[in-house]
């Protein structure tokens, strides 16, 4: 028997796909860092990084249904990307040299339109393996990769740019951000983004559906004959999760990354929890992985709050960590088993602004209530986690099997499976 491939689709261009991706959220990520290190550097004070850093994000907000709409229609995709990573690299360019040196309206400027680009490196991006890629189990493999590269650009990012700012100066980390997005610019022009597998375009195969939760009877189980504006709201109500960051657990701007701030654990922890879901697929539909690693992140976190021991602790977080990179890796394939063609990359990209506006929003959550105990905050944020497993659970379609009708009706009853 043939041994499976460590990385699936090897031969399809998903190895120089995780190497664009990669690249290019590292940078993304590490601009949190270096922006803010390099204007306090500068300019003796923080203000002028954060405010840059808002520019930077605000796009990633505002843009992402315009971003994704434009990506979706474009007719050659190849330059959009191309031209979207570029302009990604050359935005974080100029910025290190303008930074606490031109007029602040300059910098901010240049931060609204390099952050324009930002859905497109946060979202759009992964919205590419269904051309890669048939659905089956290699894709599934493939999307838990991806949400591996995105658990590593975020532990690898702000690290390396930290350790940069502090080993050179902080305008080199910035450069450095700067060379990554040009090398997944460079890479992303090997990238088959014309292509397109026959069960990507037509109907999915039974397995796959299976595995999304969807039966032949419903109206997902067809993307291709799925309105745009339905498929695009099926899609967002099936993330299946409200967001990967938590608000209590994450560092101010600027700070380094020391691998003992619980921000730190749940990054390693998911990035272990990814890989071991690209390895060992769990026997569940992807539905009900979001919805028990949603539960299992409440938990772990909410257990992490009680007054246990520095190691206990740390175990909790790491464990927290463990069940994001499954639900990531749910997320990711939901929004592409329920995003029609057209809209795919529209549904990518509005999915990763909405997931930084829960971040946004559940920062100014925390800061507002920076008051209450720490314990108290953690546990409204996982608190928040359960709330949103039990919502799901409530408004997605149940899963329609009904192994004892289906004997009831005997083996040829061909619509057994989705009977209610």
């Amino acid at each position: 028997m043939p041994r499976r491939p460590a990385i699936p689709g090897a031969r399809s261009g998903l190895p120089l796909y995780l190497a664009t991706a990669f690249f290019a959220r590292l940078a993304e990520e590490g601009m949190a860092v270096a922006v803010v290190l390099l204007a306090l550097q500068r300019s003796g004070s923080a203000g002028q990084g954060a405010f840059v850093l808002t520019a930077w994000m605000a796009p990633h907000v505002i843009a992402a249904p315009l971003v994704g709409a434009l990506v979706s229609r474009v007719r050659r995709p190849r330059l959009c990307y191309l031209g979207a990573l570029g302009g990604f690299a050359g935005a974080i360019a100029v910025l290190a040299a303008s930074v606490g040196r031109a007029p602040a309206p300059v910098a901010l400027a240049v931060a609204l339109v390099g952050g324009g680009f930002g859905p497109v490196v946060s979202g759009g991006l992964s919205s590419l393996i269904t051309a890669l890629l048939p659905a089956g189990e290699s894709r599934d493999r493939a999307y838990a990769l991806d949400a591996a590269v995105y658990n590593a650009a975020s532990v690898a990012g702000p690290a390396v740019a930290g350790l940069v700012a502090a080993a050179a100066s902080p305008g080199t980390a910035m450069l450095l951000l700067a060379a990554a997005a040009a090398t997944a610019a460079a890479l992303a022009t090997g990238l088959p983004y014309g292509r397109r597998q026959p069960a990507a375009a037509g109907h999915a195969p039974r397995h796959a559906a299976r595995r999304s939760g969807r039966g032949p009877g419903s109206r997902l189980a067809h993307p291709g004959t799925t309105r745009p504006h339905r498929g695009h709201l099926s899609g967002l109500r099936r993330r299946g999760r409200p967001d990967h960051h938590y608000g209590a657990a994450r560092r101010p701007p600027g700070a380094p990354r020391s691998g003992r701030h619980p921000d730190d654990r749940v990054a390693l922890g998911a990035l272990v929890g990814s890989l071991a879901v690209a390895r060992w697929r769990p026997p569940l539909s992807d539905p009900r992985l979001a919805t028990l690693a949603l539960c299992g992140t409440g938990v772990a976190l909410a257990a992490a709050a009680l007054p246990v021991s520095p190691t206990a602790t740390t175990a909790l977080f790491l464990l927290a960590g463990l069940c994001d990179g499954p639900l990531l890796t749910a997320t990711l394939r939901l929004r592409a088993a329920h995003a029609p063609p057209p809209v795919r990359a529209q549904v990518f990209t509005l999915g990763a602004g909405l997931k930084i506006t829960a971040a946004a929003c559940g920062a100014t959550l925390v800061g507002a209530a920076a008051a209450l105990p720490p314990p108290l905050l953690l546990l409204g944020i996982a608190a928040a986690h359960l709330a949103a497993a039990l919502l799901y659970t409530v408004v997605r379609p149940r899963e329609r099997r009904a192994p004892a009708t289906r004997h009831a009706h005997g083996p040829h009853c061909r619509d057994a499976r989705t009977l209610p």
